[in-house]
């Protein structure tokens, strides 16, 4: 089988759309073609390159989640690097007044709470404010392109982790996301995308036989990425998501816990495609650093009958039942949302898990993913 074609491999053979141009790139380590060459080299050596943008994590992944990254220098290129994670999340004119061009190169995961998706939706809007081109390189949604998970974001609570009325599993490239929040949020930018060559929906990224590369340092497999659209969750509690071991979002765990307790009922539960198993971490860095954790983990058989989002709202839903140690975490400023209400896009997540109302939300939410499908289908390019 011959590997899947991203759009920077297409756009390689097409560079003459790009001549006479001045180019900005908004990258990072997860920008290269299928011979694992930068995207930003390549354009470096084959257009006029003039700056590079940063999303979380910084062009080579130097930066922790969360840590803010300054505006500087491409050691490789000499290019200079605008920082899109710290004081400014959009690219402002200055940035932008000597490009003709953005061009956006980066992996997605496939869920909601990406902070990248929103870097490009920043990205576009400058570019639709300032009339410059736009450029996606389409790369494959390592989850495929067919199932969507989740609720819809109520917009009252749109922020960095969540900012359009999206579900928590989307199903669609990036390329196809572009054009959605292009269209549907009234963007309006002149947008291009490079298609993918060679993708189908029902492919995860292993049958695309690309070289899988992290997309964040908290995202090491496509199992991961998997489970992340449920255990996500937990970063708005109390509870350890794995962050700080070799598993970040399948080990879910705290001092408190019984692990043995735990596995045992979520497995009584019979939940599709996944088994539980108790297990024992200590966190280097993150929640519990340093801290012996007990708790589960996830462990993945079968990806097409997993139900991440519902998975993961169970866990939450059996700790809030039997741990009083168990806590949401608070607003971190006065007036502000939980975080845990950020990352679900509503506070009736929050309120059906103390209500012991679950079964309730999740068959509310099948009702929304319906409704965003008929939007969805108009943005299917594969």
């Amino acid at each position: 089988m011959d590997k899947v074609k991203c759009g920077i491999d297409v756009l390689k053979e097409e560079m003459d759309i790009l001549q006479g141009l001045k180019l900005g790139l908004i990258t990072n380590y997860t920008g290269v073609d299928r011979d694992l060459n930068s995207t930003v080299d390549i354009l470096k050596e084959s257009s006029e390159l003039i700056c590079l943008f940063s999303p979380e994590h910084g062009v080579r992944g130097e930066f922790q989640a969360g840590a803010q990254v300054p505006d500087y220098i491409d050691r490789k290129t000499g290019v200079k690097v605008y920082s899109l994670y710290g004081d400014n999340r959009k690219p402002t004119k200055e940035m932008l007044k000597d490009i003709d061009v953005l061009v956006f190169d980066i992996q997605d995961v496939g869920a909601r709470y990406y902070t990248y998706i929103y870097t490009m939706a920043y990205a576009m809007e400058s570019a639709a404010e300032l009339g410059k081109r736009f450029i996606v390189l389409d790369r494959p949604n390592p989850l495929g392109g067919i199932k969507l998970e989740g609720n819809i974001l109520d917009t009252e609570f749109s922020s960095f982790v969540g900012m359009y009325p999206i579900p928590v599993r989307y199903g669609l490239t990036i390329g196809e996301l572009a054009k959605l929040f292009n269209t549907e949020f009234n963007i309006g930018c002149d947008l291009k995308v490079m298609e993918l060559e060679g993708w189908s929906r029902d492919m995860y990224f292993e049958d695309t036989n690309l070289e899988f590369i992290a997309p964040s340092p908290n995202i090491p497999t496509v199992d991961t990425a998997l489970l992340y659209i449920g255990t996500c969750l937990f970063e708005g509690t109390n509870v350890s998501e794995g962050r700080g071991t070799t598993k970040p979002f399948e080990l879910i765990g705290a001092p408190w816990m019984d692990g043995d307790k735990l596995a045992y009922e979520l497995n009584s539960m019979n939940m599709e495609g996944v088994i539980f198993r108790p297990h024992y971490f200590t966190p280097v860095f993150s929640k519990y650093k340093g801290e012996l954790c007990e708790g589960i983990q996830i462990h993945v058989r079968d990806r097409d009958a997993i139900e991440a989002f519902k998975i993961g709202i169970s866990i939450i839903h059996n700790l809030v039942s039997n741990y009083e140690e168990f806590k949401f975490l608070e607003p971190s400023s006065s007036g502000g949302h939980p975080f845990f209400d950020l990352l679900s896009g509503t506070n009736k997540l929050r309120e059906a898990i103390i209500a012991d109302a679950v079964d309730d939300y999740l068959c509310s939410c099948e009702e929304e993913l319906r409704e965003f499908e008929k939007i969805r289908q108009k943005y299917i390019m594969y």
